[in-house]
C-alpha cells in the first residue's frame, strides 16, 4: 500500500487536536460531585432531575444531587443531595426543582428562609416546590383562557 505521507500527518494532527480538546474539556468542566453534608427533600415529581445534577443557591452551585429513591409509604420521590460545608442553611429553607431553560436540564434551587436555627447534616427539607413541566404550564394557560370572563362563580 502506497500511502501519501500528508494523509498520515493530517490524521495524526486531527487525533492530537481531539486529545487536546478532551483534556481541556475535562479540566475546565466541573463534573465531580460536591462533597459536603447530606440533605434530603421529598417531591411529588422530579421531572428530568438526575443524579449528579446541580444544587444552586442564588444561581451558584453549592451542591449536587447524590441519589433518588421512591418513598414506599408516601410514593413521593426523595432526593438526596450534598451541600458544601461552608454553606449553612436555615431550617425553613425551601427546595424547588427548576429547569435550566427549554433545552437545559433540571436542578434543585434552594431558597433560604429567615430562621436563626440551621439545618443539621442528614436533615429533611420540609418545604418543597414540585417540578412543573412546560406541558403543565401550557395546560394551565389553556384552562385559564377557556374560562368565561368575569365568572365569579
Amino acid at each position: 500500500m502506497n500511502r501519501n505521507p500528508l494523509e498520515t500527518i493530517m490524521g495524526a494532527l486531527v487525533l492530537l487536536v481531539a486529545a487536546v480538546f478532551l483534556v481541556f474539556a475535562t479540566t475546565t468542566a466541573d463534573l465531580r460531585q460536591v462533597q459536603g453534608y447530606p440533605l434530603h427533600a421529598s417531591f411529588t415529581k422530579v421531572g428530568g432531575l438526575s443524579v449528579g445534577g446541580e444544587v444552586r443557591l442564588a444561581g451558584i452551585q453549592v451542591g449536587s444531587v447524590t441519589g433518588q429513591r421512591l418513598d414506599p409509604d408516601t410514593f413521593e420521590a426523595v432526593v438526596d443531595m450534598s451541600v458544601l460545608d461552608s454553606v449553612r442553611l436555615p431550617t425553613d429553607t425551601r427546595a424547588a426543582i427548576a429547569s435550566d431553560g427549554l433545552l437545559g436540564g433540571s436542578y434543585i434551587k434552594l431558597i433560604p428562609g429567615s430562621s436563626d436555627d440551621m439545618l443539621e447534616p442528614d436533615a429533611e427539607l420540609a418545604r418543597t416546590e414540585n417540578y412543573q413541566s412546560l406541558e403543565d404550564l401550557v395546560g394551565e394557560i389553556i384552562f385559564l383562557a377557556t374560562q368565561p370572563a368575569g365568572g365569579g362563580g
